[in-house]
């Protein structure tokens, strides 16, 4: 089963407008917000459209991303664009090295153990100090937390919507 792999990426999501010239917040939903200097645009996603806005600076202020946009000079040009999210195209995204998959395209297959029994989807990763866990969505029950590693993380197909698992023996339990 063949499935549709995610075109685009929220990198942000746009929580204020900062100063009167046309600069806004951006809380940043990329792991890597140094990622917004080499970005020369985003697209706008608002319920009514979608709109790329090119980039004209980018400064960092705390935890946010301070990002200004050609055209858009004045607080009253993005007063409006508070609570809207930033998403940027596929080919845009940071490469990924082997065996890296960007989450996006993970939410949602289904997990499979070696068997081949479905148990349950795939519904986020948890970073952790020493290694990523993914959380496992079942029915009816809590979710089942795998470690991302090769012990336990078998196979990965995103583009045929699964990955096949291993659960060590008392991770069920916990």
């Amino acid at each position: 089963m063949d499935r549709e792999l995610t075109e685009r990426f929220q990198v942000g999501v746009i929580a204020s407008t900062h100063g009167l010239r046309g600069e806004v917040k951006v809380f940043p939903t990329t792991q890597f917000p140094d990622r917004f200097l080499d970005l020369e645009d985003v697209i706008l996603v608002t319920p009514r459209e979608e709109r790329r806005l090119v980039i004209r600076s980018v400064k960092f202020f705390k935890k946010f991303v301070i990002l200004g946009f050609e055209g858009l000079d004045r607080i009253e040009d993005v007063e409006k664009l508070r609570g809207f999210s930033l998403e940027i195209d596929r080919e845009d995204a940071i490469p990924l090295e082997e065996d890296e998959y960007y989450v996006a395209d993970l939410i949602g297959i289904r997990v499979l153990t070696q068997e081949g029994v479905q148990i349950g989807t795939f519904r986020d990763v948890i970073e952790t100090g020493a290694n990523d866990v993914y959380a496992v969505a079942r029915p009816g029950q809590k979710d089942l937390l795998l470690p991302a590693i090769d012990d336990c993380i078998l196979e990965v197909r995103p583009e045929e919507g699964y990955m096949t698992v291993y659960i060590m023996p008392g991770l069920e339990d916990l």
